[in-house]
């Protein structure tokens, strides 16, 4: 069973985790979002869902209780449950607030996004607020403007949507997906807060889980594919996650997919007539 998160945890002296309230089959309990500093002006990572007023009423509450309010917002990346609230959350706020993203590379920035005053992000970029430095570290994947954020005082990486806290992420491109988790292993961290779900405290065992299972499905497909002679992606859905529930078998498809796309990259699979098989047997069909 899954742990219990509350709607707002405070996590270390520098870190509180505040729950977008907004639970689902992708998002877990919901997405975390945290206001890290110390400070009277403070980073907020991620903003959750547009509208969602149990998540507003949480920060809200928070920004009294601490007598602090928001100067920077960091967006992780650009799905709807991480940047759709963030004109709410301006609104919360005192004073002029800094956005800041990293752009990206694929299309237009989301409208949310594109409508406030914002700076992108860089790699390796640091921001600077009282009580704490927050690293970037661009690690796409996942969604090609996808980022985490090294807290170097405490050795905290905050993982976005790259690492979860239980179970494993959908992603757009498996080789750049990998090669970030194999970056976020160096960065050694000593404790992991993701996106979504329970706080990560064995990280290298977590991240190499993540390596094993991605390398395991890759195997999965390839056996599958040399037991028989053409399978469509969904078939080979049908038996890898065969006991995962049926309404989240298209989401299990995208992963799958970007699966055979990287082994047709790497001359292993081939498509035809809406198949895929073995790059030895396109002989055969």
């Amino acid at each position: 069973m899954a742990a219990y998160i509350p709607k707002i945890s405070q996590l270390t002296p520098r870190i509180i985790r505040i729950l977008g309230c907004n639970p689902g089959p992708m998002t877990l309990q919901g997405t975390n979002t945290y206001l890290i500093g110390t400070g009277k002006r403070r980073v907020l990572l991620d903003v959750g869902e547009k509208g969602n007023t149990d998540y507003l009423s949480s920060l809200t509450s928070v920004l009294e209780e601490y007598d602090t309010t928001i100067d920077k917002v960091i967006i992780t990346h650009w799905h709807r449950d991480h940047i759709g609230g963030l004109k709410d959350v301006l609104g919360c706020s005192r004073g002029d607030v800094k956005v800041y993203k990293f752009p990206r590379a694929d299309a237009p920035e989301d409208s949310v996004f594109a409508s406030v005053d914002h700076k992108f992000l860089t790699h390796k970029e640091e921001i600077k607020t009282e009580g704490g430095t927050l690293r970037v570290h661009h690690t796409p994947g996942h969604t090609t403007d996808h980022v985490v954020l090294e807290l170097t005082e405490e050795g905290i990486l905050f993982s976005g949507d790259c690492i979860l806290g239980e179970g494993t992420t959908v992603f757009e491109d498996l080789s750049s997906y990998m090669a970030s988790l194999k970056l976020i292993l160096d960065i050694e961290p000593k404790v992991i807060y993701p996106g979504h779900g329970p706080v990560i405290n064995d990280p290298n065992i977590h991240i190499e889980q993540y390596i094993n299972h991605r390398k395991k499905r890759e195997e999965q497909i390839i056996k599958l594919l040399t037991g028989k002679k053409h399978m469509t992606s969904m078939e080979l859905v049908t038996i890898m996650y065969k006991d995962t529930p049926e309404h989240l078998h298209l989401a299990a498809k995208v992963n799958v997919d970007h699966h055979l796309q990287k082994l047709l990259k790497e001359n292993i699979v081939c498509f035809e007539r809406d198949r895929w098989c073995l790059i030895q047997r396109k002989n055969q069909l």
